[in-house]
C-alpha cells in the first residue's frame, strides 16, 4: 500500500508541474493579392474598358454580327475565377431595351435561392453615358457579382463573376472581393464606341 501512495504522489506531483493550458489564438488565412494594375482592352467589340493584368486571359466568343452581341470571358487563373461580359445591341424601338433589363435584374434574383443577401448600387456616370447597377450577391450563391450597364439608346452591356468551385462563400470572399473591384473598374472605364 506504502508503494501505491508513494506512486500516486509521484504521479499527482508530476502532473501539476506542467504549464497551464493556454489554448491558440484564432488565425486567419491571409491573403495579399498584387495591387491592380489596370490597361486598355484591345479587342473589336463597340466598347472598350480596362482590365486587370493579373487576368491573363481575355477571349470573346459566342460573336453573332447579325444580332451585335459579343461575349467575353475575363479569366483570372489564379483567382480561379472568370468575370464573363455579355454585350448586346439595343434595337432602334428600344423595345429590346426593356427586356436586356428585365433579364438581368431576374438573372440576379434567381439567386435569392441561394444567397444571404443581394446587395445592389445604382452607378451612373453621365459624362460617358453610362448607367447601370452592380449587384453583390453574399452567401453561396453560384455568381458573387453581376452588373449591367447601358447608354439608354445603342448599348447593353451585363458582367457576371463565377470561380471555378464549389460555392463556399467564406473561402471565396478574399478572391471575390478583389474582383468585385475589377468589376467596378470595368464599369468606370466603359466607353461606348
Amino acid at each position: 500500500m506504502k508503494n501505491f501512495l508513494c506512486l500516486f504522489l509521484i504521479v499527482v506531483f508530476s502532473i501539476s508541474c506542467r504549464e497551464d493550458y493556454v489554448p491558440k489564438p484564432k488565425a486567419y488565412l491571409r491573403l495579399d493579392y498584387p495591387k491592380a494594375n489596370y490597361v486598355k482592352s484591345n479587342i473589336s467589340v463597340p466598347f472598350a474598358f480596362e482590365t486587370n493584368l493579373l487576368a491573363t486571359k481575355l477571349k470573346m466568343n459566342d460573336v453573332n454580327a447579325t444580332t451585335e452581341s459579343y461575349g467575353i470571358n475575363i479569366e483570372y487563373p489564379s483567382l480561379k475565377g472568370t468575370i464573363f461580359l455579355t454585350y448586346k445591341a439595343v434595337e432602334g424601338n428600344k423595345k429590346n431595351l426593356i427586356d436586356f433589363l428585365r433579364d438581368a435584374q431576374n438573372f440576379t434574383q434567381k439567386h435569392n435561392i441561394k444567397a444571404d443577401g443581394i446587395l445592389e448600387t445604382v452607378y451612373e456616370n453621365s459624362e460617358k453615358k453610362t448607367y447601370g447597377m452592380f449587384y453583390e450577391v453574399e452567401g453561396n450563391a453560384a455568381s458573387q457579382s453581376q452588373f449591367y450597364l447601358t447608354d439608354s439608346i445603342n448599348h447593353f452591356l451585363t458582367g457576371s463573376l463565377y470561380f471555378y468551385a464549389k460555392p463556399n462563400y467564406d473561402s471565396i470572399l478574399p478572391a471575390a472581393n478583389y474582383l468585385q473591384k475589377d468589376i467596378k473598374h470595368i464599369m468606370e472605364t466603359v466607353e461606348w464606341k
